[in-house]
């Protein structure tokens, strides 16, 4: 849980996706997020949590479905998003929160 918060405290967003490998939209998810990884570059750190291995993180951020986003800027959270979104729509949030 420590090594989470020195995650999210970075000074450039990170975008958590809290998965589970048995989600189909999960799935969809992935190449997702690598397309905006890819166009932003350093700009955004993304990192995937499975909800079935890490509960008490996805306990403490009452994620109750999956895929479930979370953006962070400085170690708040500042967005929140339940399903697969579109990379444009993904890259719009991350660059106007």
């Amino acid at each position: 849980m420590s090594k989470f918060s020195e995650i999210i405290n970075q000074e450039q967003p990170v975008l958590v996706d809290f998965f589970a490998d048995w989600c189909g939209p999960c799935k969809m998810l992935g190449p997702i997020l690598k397309q905006v990884k890819d166009q932003l570059g350093d700009d955004v750190a993304i990192i995937k949590i499975d909800v079935d291995k890490n509960q008490p993180l996805a306990a403490k951020y009452q994620v109750r479905g999956v895929p479930t986003m979370l953006l962070f800027k400085n170690g708040k959270q500042v967005w929140r998003q339940s399903g697969v979104l579109q990379k444009d729509d993904i890259i719009n949030v991350i660059k106007n929160s």
